[in-house]
């Protein structure tokens, strides 16, 4: 495996959550998608460790979302860098194509396709069982299922950073 590992970021649950905790009062706010304005809670200190992991080239982020065709949206709300998307519209949107089943193809194409290493951050899409067995086998992948009221949390972005 070469370069720096890719990071598989969800919204919903992950950084879009109910309580974000965090020692600091969350950020609020709305974005665009699909026509409607959705409402956003986020921990501003979560999206700044993102961020600098991300420009500091030690890893790729990238959504993995069915936000993916807005992301414009959550960039500029949350004031990420520009982040490219890990699902195409179609991925993302198709009632007849499962998220998780999504998902889990973007996180085999960058272990297998692009051969890097991966961190995937998701409150509801990871697999169990064997398909978990093959994401992990060798060390390559690190999977973290945050509670989707709570989110990532300063742990898991510790447990990140180390596994870099």
């Amino acid at each position: 495996m070469s370069a720096a590992p890719v990071w598989l970021l969800d919204v919903d649950g992950v950084l879009n959550v109910a309580r974000p905790g965090w020692s600091a009062a969350p950020h609020r706010g709305e974005a665009l998608a699909d026509g409607a304005w959705w409402p956003m809670r986020w921990a501003p200190a979560l999206i700044g460790r993102i961020a600098t992991l991300h420009r500091s080239g030690r890893a790729e982020v990238r959504w993995c979302s069915t936000w993916c065709p807005w992301a414009d949206q959550l960039e500029a709300l949350f004031g990420l860098p520009r982040l490219a998307a890990a699902l195409t519209t179609e991925e993302a949107t198709s009632p007849g194509l499962p998220r998780a089943a999504a998902k889990a193809l973007a996180a085999f194409r960058v272990l297998d396709t692009e051969g890097r290493r991966l961190i995937w951050t998701d409150d509801d899409a990871i697999p169990h069982g064997e398909a978990r067995f093959a994401l992990t086998a060798g060390g390559r992948a690190l999977l973290i299922e945050p509670d989707s009221t709570r989110g990532l949390q300063p742990a898991d972005l510790d447990e990140i950073e180390a596994w870099i």
